[in-house]
């Protein structure tokens, strides 16, 4: 393909698609002239506390909806090409890792940034397409392959939701149905959270109500913060010039729920 001189879009996923990757593969269409998406359950990004074993597979539903997407290449490679016997090398991002989901997964964001490293440099892809669904991982990834001159461009892709608001996720498969009617809460007090800052009303106190209503709906918060959209560098007060957004984590049953919003 390069030799022909056609762009390649990467779409990195770890499977178990839904239409949110779909979206992703669409994007990164628009960019380039091929695409290319990675399956790959990265044991490098689970904690030694998380069910590896338990994260959802599904080899030839994906295929499937990437075949019928128009993706023209899928990289499935076993952990022991992409983690060989002796491998001694992984990428700490500093910066926009810290806090949040950096604190509540230690070492999730080395195994992500080094996953990531490793699959824009094997494909030697144009651009690659993420998700803003998860921020935080989006900030590191961009940062990451800055810092490090990789040639390639990061395509943030806007969060693809359900009817109701839910970000769509492939853990979503895991909620039990009544779980799965109370979930929309967690973007319904978001939404009313950011509404509210944008108002001028004091931010610590709309983020404490916010949690205190997510709590009485039967959702255990582990944050609802407002950021830096760059540097995730929490805000207590609005006026901030730059662009913000609001973060939020939230655990319903088994399911830990992930989502973000821009404010302004």
């Amino acid at each position: 393909m390069r030799a022909a001189g056609r762009r390649l879009g990467l779409v990195p996923t770890m499977g178990a698609l839904h239409a949110g990757h779909i979206e992703l593969v669409a994007a990164a269409r628009r960019e380039a002239d091929a695409v290319a998406a990675s399956i790959f359950v990265n044991p490098l990004q689970f904690a030694a506390n998380e069910d590896l074993a338990r994260y959802p597979r599904d080899e030839a539903g994906d295929l499937a909806k990437l075949r019928a997407a128009g993706c023209d290449l899928v990289w499935m490679p076993p952990v022991e090409a992409m983690y060989p016997p002796g491998a001694a090398t992984v990428i700490e991002v500093a910066g926009p890792s810290s806090g949040w989901e950096g604190d509540a997964r230690p070492g999730h964001f080395r195994g992500v940034a080094t996953v990531c490293a490793k699959l824009f440099l094997q494909t030697g892809a144009d651009v690659a397409a993420f998700g803003e669904k998860d921020w935080q991982q989006l900030q590191v990834v961009t940062r990451m392959a800055r810092d490090l001159d990789i040639p390639i461009r990061i395509l943030p892709v806007p969060t693809v939701r359900e009817a109701d608001g839910l970000a769509m996720s492939s853990r979503n498969r895991f909620l039990s149905e009544a779980e799965r009617a109370t979930a929309p809460l967690l973007p319904q007090v978001m939404a009313r959270a950011a509404a509210e800052i944008l108002r001028g009303a004091p931010v610590a106190g709309v983020l404490a109500a916010g949690q205190a209503t997510l709590r009485a709906g039967g959702l255990a918060p582990d944050y609802l913060a407002l950021v830096d959209a760059e540097t995730l560098r929490p805000l207590d007060a609005p006026g901030h010039t730059g662009p913000m957004r609001l973060l939020a984590a939230a655990r319903l049953g088994g399911v830990r729920l992930l989502d973000n919003i821009a404010v302004g």
